[in-house]
């Protein structure tokens, strides 16, 4: 089973222009600049990531055993959360580049848009 890792998601996101990795009270979390795009939960099992919030319901809804609603603190945020042992690499990449094309430029996420 090719399972998807805080080290696989690392591995990409790295590679996005403008990604930094940050520890943030025992939490890894990507940003480009002071926006976190990506973050994960201390055990590693789930990542939270930037989507649009319109479309949140609709995908936890959806999905719900691989998707949940973020906390109640986050739902005010372009944000949801996905169980990393529900995907593939495939599907982490996409929500990844995803993610960070919502933080960057159109002109610096162009050349990943798929």
């Amino acid at each position: 089973v090719n399972m998807v890792t805080l080290d696989r998601v690392r591995a990409l996101a790295l590679t996005l222009p403008r990604t930094t990795e940050a520890l943030v009270r025992g939490r890894v979390k990507f940003r480009v600049g002071q926006i976190v795009y990506l973050s994960f939960a201390r055990d590693e099992t789930l990542m939270g990531f930037a989507f649009p919030r319109d479309e949140r319901e609709w995908l936890v809804g959806t999905e719900p055993d691989k998707f949940l609603m973020p906390r109640p603190s986050d739902l005010r945020y372009n944000w949801v959360v996905v169980r990393l042992a529900a995907i593939d690499e495939e599907e982490m990449r996409g929500l990844v580049i995803d993610a960070w094309s919502m933080v960057v430029p159109k002109s610096v996420s162009a050349p990943y848009a798929e």
